[in-house]
């Protein structure tokens, strides 16, 4: 699986842009907040990276940030939100403003957002309360900023945990810990407080 790319920005066509990474072009699909945010063309640039794989296609979606990239992970997990209508969502509002939206329980400002109707943003705000937590954060906790960590909350939310569960499991663990040690000590620590 592709998590991330670092290479020259060789082209920017919104929302296509395509990154040279050691001779190997990759296109991928940003959001504008993403676009925005890149360097100008010939500079290198680093995306996070989602890949999705379908039965006609491999398609790359990179983002800036990876609360962005979180954020699109639980977006796509919904019935009836694929990889365009995520993108199309951070592309009209920040991970910040989602966060808003959920957590005052706001469907007019996710229908302003081009292609998202009002049934869809009520299913979004229902599926994405339990998903991004209390506080409405999917941010990495402060404390652990290390890429171990990152690839530590990955795993959690990849094996069904919420960001809550995963960030408070990391903040259990030592920083230096390994990523595969990490991953076992969380999930013990999860399986403890159930």
């Amino acid at each position: 699986m592709i998590g991330r790319l670092t290479g020259i920005l060789l082209e920017k066509q919104p929302p296509l842009v395509l990154l040279d990474v050691r001779g190997v072009g990759y296109e991928i699909d940003v959001p504008m907040s993403t676009f925005f945010d890149l360097p100008a063309v010939g500079e290198q640039t680093t995306l996070y990276i989602h890949l999705l794989v379908r039965e006609d296609a491999h398609l790359l979606f990179g983002f800036a940030t990876e609360s962005e990239r979180l954020a699109f992970r639980q977006l796509v997990k919904i019935s009836g939100v694929g990889a365009r209508t995520a993108l199309a969502l951070l592309s009209g509002m920040s991970v910040a403003e989602l966060h808003q939206a959920v957590s005052s329980d706001d469907s007019t400002r996710i229908v302003k957002i081009p292609g998202i109707g009002k049934k869809t943003a009520e299913r979004l705000l229902l599926e994405l309360r339990d998903k991004l937590g209390v506080a409405g954060t999917q941010q990495i906790p402060a404390v652990a900023t290390s890429d171990h960590t990152n690839d530590i909350i990955n795993a959690l939310l990849s094996l069904g945990y919420n960001a809550r569960e995963a960030n408070w499991a990391v903040k259990q663990i030592s920083v230096e810990t390994t990523v595969a040690e990490g991953i076992r000590q969380a999930l013990q620590r999860l399986s403890k407080d159930k």
